[in-house]
């Protein structure tokens, strides 16, 4: 039987390499919101975040999600990262 290829992704802040299913995306959609993609699916630019608190805290100091979008993040999405890593 042939093995399937599992998709890596890279995480924006520590650029460690992850499968996809362990990183969260956040997606610029084209009409220029900025979303948290918990399916993967979501059309639009894409960054992928290992979800953990430091990660998440790095992010906001660093803007790294920011320059890797191009775009200005807003607090809310932050905030919805920290609920998803409380679930």
């Amino acid at each position: 039987m042939k093995m399937r290829k599992v998709p890596m992704r890279t995480c924006v802040v520590t650029h460690e390499r992850f499968e996809k299913k362990e990183l969260i995306r956040v997606v610029r959609t084209p009409e220029g919101e900025v979303i948290v993609d918990e399916s993967g699916k979501k059309n639009g630019k894409g960054a992928y975040l290992k979800l953990d608190q430091e990660v998440i805290e790095k992010a906001k100091k660093s803007k790294a999600l920011d320059r890797a979008l191009e775009v200005s993040i807003p607090n809310e999405i932050y905030s919805s990262l920290e609920n998803l890593l409380n679930k």
